[in-house]
């Protein structure tokens, strides 16, 4: 074993255990294979994938005899020649490099993000192929080991200080862990909060990730690289608001921006263990906790509950309408009012034992 487990008696993960062996069951039918991705613009839902790109899409073109194209086919012409000498080099170079070879014909960052997304879309290879990388902003903590492609050994730990997620998921090697579970945590805040709690420690085995807000692509790639290595249940900790729940749905069903990869980096698996709507009322969180649903709220839930995979989470469209009607958000911050450890110590551990879990 690659851990000695310190945290609860065996009994305690007897719901997670029956969750797993439902998970394996699952793949085992085939039910987690994942068709090839198609090309870019159009998405439909697939109940195994997420949001994914139809074959027969609208596409546009880009030309070099057309005024409104022409600069747009430079840039890409350009960006394409850089990944040309990346690959013949068999180095690699993150979107940030790319930006500064030359920042006064790029104009700014956003031009080569979505130079670099069309040409990987065009291509139909993920991105990492081209050689092109992104800068990591998450982060993972617990009971997982693992080495680089260069040969560096990471062993994450349950202590205050994370391990930043790597640049190269594609390159990490000889993963061990024995966990038995990862949670995905919204929020840096929330994240640190528990570490500093010992919360990762006292339900060891376990494993932490964090992208802090919206997920990038590194992140996402490590929890399905993570999800599909070791099988194991995979949760989310996200805010009882709209764009909590519009985190969730990326890391589960994945987004229209990146459905041309969905089969790399969704996790259709995915439960939400909290904070649900229902919690708010079932805890008794006091009212001057919660936040009124500003109009960009009401709008993305409205948005969220006329979504194709909300058909297949009737759980969730129920906590969804229940949100819609009280006109309430609750950040989980709103947990502390009941006891400042009330998280970590009671919240998730009563929400794993019993199997409270959507």
């Amino acid at each position: 074993m690659a851990f000695a487990p310190m945290g609860p008696e065996a009994s305690f993960f007897d719901a997670l255990d029956r969750h797993r062996a439902s998970l394996l069951a699952m793949v085992k039918r085939g039910a987690g294979e994942t068709p090839a991705g198609a090309t870019r613009v159009a998405s439909r839902f697939d109940d195994s994938i997420g949001l994914r790109m139809i074959p027969q899409c609208a596409t546009r073109k880009i030309r070099s005899d057309s005024p409104k194209s022409v600069k747009k086919f430079a840039l890409i012409l350009k960006v394409l020649s850089m990944i040309y000498k990346l690959i013949q080099s068999d180095t690699y170079a993150t979107k940030r490099d790319i930006y500064y070879t030359d920042s006064q014909l790029f104009g700014n960052q956003a031009v080569v993000d979505s130079a670099i997304d069309d040409i990987s879309c065009m291509l139909k290879v993920p991105r990492r192929s081209l050689h092109v990388l992104s800068t990591s902003k998450g982060l993972i903590a617990g009971n997982l080991r693992y080495m680089e492609e260069d040969g560096t050994r990471v062993q994450c730990t349950c202590s205050a200080t994370a391990t930043a997620v790597p640049t190269n998921i594609q390159g990490m090697q000889h993963l061990i862990t024995d966990a038995k579970f990862l949670l995905i945590v919204e929020k840096d805040a929330t994240f640190q909060r528990l570490l500093d709690d010992n919360f990762c420690s006292r339900m060891s085995p376990c494993i932490m990730v964090t992208g802090k807000g919206v997920p990038d692509l590194n992140t996402r790639l490590l929890v399905k690289k993570l999800w599909d290595t070791f099988h194991i249940p995979v949760f989310t900790l996200v805010d009882a608001d709209p764009y909590g729940i519009e985190i969730m749905c990326i890391y589960k069903y994945g987004s229209m921006s990146m459905s041309f990869e969905a089969h790399n980096l969704t996790i259709p698996t995915i439960r939400w263990l909290g904070l649900l709507p229902s919690d708010i009322q079932r805890l008794n969180i006091p009212k001057d906790s919660l936040i009124p649903l500003t109009k960009h709220d009401q709008m993305k839930l409205d948005s969220i509950l006329k979504r194709p995979y909300i058909t297949y989470q009737p759980l969730w469209k129920k906590e969804l309408e229940m949100m819609a009607d009280s006109k309430m958000k609750a950040e989980i911050q709103a947990l502390t009012l009941l006891s400042s450890d009330y998280l970590s110590r009671v919240y998730l551990p009563n929400k794993l034992r019993f199997g409270g879990w959507i």
